[in-house]
């Protein structure tokens, strides 16, 4: 956790030091053209106070209200027209300041917006609006993903070092404005007039999208420490394991000890990891009443925990072996427990749970875990994972991803003997799709806290226009065309949209849905629609019906190849995910 917080506050300060926080700088510069010495500390306080509410607090207001997702956005536009209006205009400003100084005892003679650290304090705590869209996407997968669990402690803490850092980066840049503004002193009014006028314009361009437009055309031209200046801090192991158990794993819990791949000894000698843990804050269960595992423990009880997802296809491609076990063992012992825990809040629908049940075959013990209070009692960190528990209440086995059927079901196998099961038959063989050899293209998303590889630069959340024609694309890269408008987990296609990809697979997989009716998916492969003996199961005559939301199947080659993917989505279809095999 320790890591993590020193990742947020280094990421803070290196997010000062990117363009996106141009909108920032001439506030941070009107600072220091007139008040105390105290004032920048007071805004820059207030800056870090009012960040770590925007980006934690207010997102639990807008996900519970079902407000806009660009609301935090339209706040910040509002505010940065606010405080530039208030410099250009005296009168505006002595009004607000005016009431600046009925709020804090500190609060100095009406010049430029006060000279105390109270009014100052006020002033950061609006600009924490501002600066909010800034969040680099490490920060906004987190806040995402606090929004759909439980409010702690460890959220709020990394949110307020992100803030403290990006203060602290911005305080520097107060104090050198002070000795700038201090050799300007005799026209120190029309310098912040100049700046109030710049903070309008901005607002404006921000009105209509030419700010993140800017900031992507730009990105591809400068270097990537500019752009992204924490990017390779981003992508390294140890702040990716701890983003993970920021999510996830807790207090030294089975998935923390055990980390990634297979663990267990011989099939016939597994070890001991843990014990169980039990159920927890769980929601609607379907083939089953509600269990516990304590109630399942006993003589001839074996189970498996098998958490997965329904639009996660390596979640999809293990379902025939984990349905072939249940089926060949379950009356010799073995319980199958699926623990459904949402990687999108559609997911979080028992309908389209129920949905994936019923065409997946499954009819084992199903049960919704939207809070993820399982997953975290289980410290798990992957789709799909596996944790084979034996009749004493014992974690003997645990399993990440796809792939080692048979050596899980040795595992299975080796436990239910081991309490007792005689006569178990051969091994199962389940015939599932399995991942092809030589893939290139990692999968991606479309909404801008986890999208990765694309030709346009940062992906940022709001309504953009991405252009017209055909880009360039370097090999394993994404591009949008037209209007979109994004949020952190998904994108809505707008007019004109596209969605442009070079990859290297045989299977492309992308989820997607259409709220309120069925719309119709274009897909084209080498600028051609796409024939329909290479296309997915959901496209037929070059095109797929996008209704409820699901993993819809695109592409289907003979063999893995390079390709140009291009989708042309009607307007009002949400994308989500591409995964490739």
């Amino acid at each position: 956790m320790a890591l993590l917080i020193a990742f947020a506050f280094v990421a803070g300060a290196g997010t000062a030091l990117s363009p996106c926080v141009l909108p920032v700088l001439p506030i941070a510069l009107s600072a220091g053209a007139a008040g105390g010495r105290r004032r920048p500390l007071g805004i820059v306080t207030g800056l870090a106070v009012s960040f770590t509410f925007a980006t934690v607090a207010l997102v639990y207001v807008i996900d519970a209200l079902g407000l806009p997702d660009d609301l935090l956005r339209t706040l910040a536009i509002v505010a940065l027209a606010g405080f530039g209006l208030a410099l250009v205009l005296p009168p505006v400003g002595a009004r607000i300041e005016a009431a600046l100084s009925r709020l804090t005892s500190r609060a100095a003679p009406r010049r430029g917006g006060g000279d105390g650290f109270g009014s100052g304090l006020l002033v950061g705590a609006s600009l924490g609006l501002v600066y909010a869209p800034c969040a680099g996407p490490i920060l906004a997968g987190v806040i995402t993903v606090s929004a759909s669990q439980p409010f702690t402690a460890s959220r709020l803490t990394t949110a307020l070092a992100y803030g403290l850092g990006s203060a602290t980066a911005l305080y520097v840049l107060m104090l050198a404005g002070r000795r700038l503004t201090r050799r300007l002193a005799g026209t120190s009014g029309r310098f912040q007039q100049v700046l109030g006028a710049v903070m309008v314009v901005v607002a404006v361009l921000m009105l209509f999208d030419l700010d993140t437009r800017f900031q992507t055309a730009i990105a591809k031209d400068l270097p990537s420490f500019l752009v992204n200046p924490t990017k390779d801090l981003e992508n390294g192991g140890h702040v990716k394991r701890e983003l993970a158990k920021f999510r996830g794993a807790r207090n030294g819990t089975i998935g923390a000890r055990v980390g990634g791949g297979s663990r267990g000894g011989s099939a016939s000698s597994l070890p001991v990891l843990g014990d169980e843990p039990e159920l927890a804050a769980t929601g609607r269960w379907f083939n089953s009443a509600p269990l516990t595992l304590a109630g399942l423990r006993g003589r001839h009880r074996v189970v498996l925990v098998d958490f997965w997802t329904y639009t996660c296809i390596n979640c999809i491609r293990t379902l025939p072996h984990v349905t072939a076990w249940d089926a060949r063992y379950r009356r010799d012992g073995l319980t199958i427990l699926g623990v459904h825990t949402p990687e999108f809040p559609f997911e979080k629908d028992p309908s389209n749970v129920a949905a994936a049940v019923r065409q997946n075959g499954i009819h084992y013990p199903v049960v919704q875990d939207n809070e993820y209070g399982t997953w975290n009692a289980f410290g798990n960190q992957y789709w799909p994972a596996k944790y084979l528990i034996d009749a004493r209440g014992r974690v003997r086995y645990v399993h990440f991803g796809e792939g080692d059927y048979g050596v899980t079901e040795r595992a299975i196998r080796s436990l239910l003997a081991e309490a007792g099961a005689a006569r178990l038959g051969g091994m199962t063989h389940a015939r599932g799709q399995v991942p092809a050899n030589g893939v290139t293209t990692p999968e991606t998303y479309l909404g801008a806290a986890r999208a990765d590889g694309y030709a346009n630069g940062p992906i940022t959340a709001g309504a953009h226009d991405y252009g017209r024609g055909r880009p360039r694309l370097g090999q394993d890269e994404f591009a949008y065309r037209g209007r979109w408008t994004v949020t952190g987990e998904s994108a809505r296609a707008g007019a004109g949209a596209r969605i442009h990809v070079r990859f290297g697979a045989r299977r492309v997989f992308l989820v997607l849905g259409s709220p309120g009716r069925t719309r119709s998916l274009r897909v084209l492969l080498d600028g051609h629609p796409v024939p329909d003996r290479l296309a997915g199961a959901d496209v037929h005559h070059g095109r797929a019906a996008v209704g409820p939301h699901r993993l819809y199947r695109l592409i289907d080659l003979p063999r893995v190849g390079h390709h140009v993917l291009t989708l042309e989505p009607e307007s009002g279809i949400d994308g989500y995910a591409f995964t490739f095999g």
